[in-house]
């Protein structure tokens, strides 16, 4: 492909949504990636589609948006390519845990609230909850059930969305690095790549935790960086956790602004047995280090929530970056100071769940078209987003 509507500058799980939303619509879609697709942030994720961790507000609404979306989209992607367009899809819910009388009351709370915008959040008695887990911890004081909580399998999930892309005649070129854009008169007119340019109308930066780095490239810098977190992954075994489980304080460790590291519980198993334990937040810049001093507070959090787990072997740890915004919300929009320019990015560890939603949003603004979710907390000019990062 020599030309494109839209080059997608990213091939994760945004920048694949983004594509697929964006060819859907009927548009000439190329995306390039500086490796191979889907092997930065979201083979590093778990797969989350979650709305327990969200508070009211607009990445409430984007999720309850996604959440819907996802196995529509993944039925009719099923139609249109067969079973490349297999991801795992799991809506097995979650179980959100206060194992202190001092979580109880702030759970409860975000639960009313959750309810009140449309989010199916049970509250349950300690014993209601050791029976959807029996393996729980008995210090279990409070818990609330998400029915709606699910998972998929992230890499899958973004090779069959790029697969849809290259069905409808679209192009992934991994192994190409996008180095910033070439204008004509103030606005977009190609993307600049190593040996030449590739001539479009519209670019979109999906480049994750990285999309800081382009948005300076391209002349528009924005204020994303990267928040480390780490997962470590045991040998598979017989049904342990049912769905996806995590300590109360996992909410208001999301919500952080602090750059110091932030370990909470999260426990869920996997289509193979495996069982994944997270969660760990760090802003240390791109500093890929494994630190075995936050894999083992990892491990203890997790034999908290689920005893059984003690003595279970690891089989292996992997860590990766999300993109993290000051206000903890994703950048959707068009760039005004660059005509052309879009960004799709910022959606920290939310990526996986919000992406259907995102990519449809931003395909809505492309073409002119109604929008499902209300844009404008999204949009890049935002106070604080612009702003930090002429700092």
């Amino acid at each position: 492909m020599g030309s494109a509507d839209a080059v997608v500058i990213g091939a994760g799980i945004i920048g694949a949504a983004c594509a697929e939303a964006l060819s859907a619509a009927g548009l000439r879609v190329l995306v390039l990636d500086r490796g191979a697709a889907a092997t930065g942030t979201t083979a590093s994720g778990e797969g989350n589609v979650l709305l327990s961790d969200k508070a009211p507000g607009p990445e409430l609404e984007l999720a309850i948006a996604s959440r819907r979306r996802w196995p529509e989209l993944l039925t009719s992607l099923r139609e249109e390519i067969g079973e490349a367009a297999e991801a795992e899809w799991e809506p097995k819910g979650g179980l959100v845990v206060a194992t202190d009388e001092a979580a109880a009351a702030p759970l409860a709370a975000l639960t009313a609230a959750q309810r009140a915008a449309g989010v199916e959040a049970i509250d349950l008695e300690p014993d209601e909850a050791r029976n959807l887990e029996p393996h729980l911890t008995e210090a279990v004081r409070a818990a609330a059930s998400y029915p709606g909580d699910a998972q998929l399998q992230p890499v899958l999930a973004a090779t069959a969305l790029l697969a849809a892309v290259r069905a409808r005649g679209g192009e992934v070129r991994g192994g190409t690095e996008a180095h910033g854009l070439v204008l004509s008169r103030g606005a977009v007119a190609g993307v600049r790549v190593e040996g030449g340019t590739i001539p479009c109308g519209a670019a979109v930066n999906a480049c994750g935790p990285w999309a800081g780095h382009f948005g300076i490239a391209a002349g528009a810098p924005i204020t994303v960086m990267p928040r480390r977190g780490m997962v470590l992954v045991t040998a598979p075994l017989p049904p342990v956790v049912r769905r996806k489980v995590y300590a109360a304080d996992y909410v208001a460790a999301v919500a952080s602004s602090d750059v110091d590291l932030q370990v909470s519980a999260v426990v869920e198993a996997t289509a193979t047995g495996t069982v994944l334990i997270g969660s760990s937040r760090q802003r240390v810049g791109f500093d890929d280090a494994l630190e075995v001093a936050v894999l083992r507070r990892l491990a203890r959090e997790a034999i908290r929530l689920f005893p059984v787990l003690a003595g279970v072997p690891v089989m292996r740890t992997y860590g990766g970056f999300r993109p993290y915004t000051p206000d903890h919300l994703p950048v959707v929009g068009e760039d005004p100071r660059v005509p052309g320019l879009w960004h799709a990015t910022g959606h920290e560890g939310a990526g996986i769940g919000l992406a259907p939603a995102t990519g449809k949003l931003l395909a809505d603004l492309l073409c002119g078209n109604g929008t499902e979710v209300d844009p404008a907390p999204f949009r890049v000019d935002r106070p604080g987003l612009l702003e930090e990062a002429r700092a």
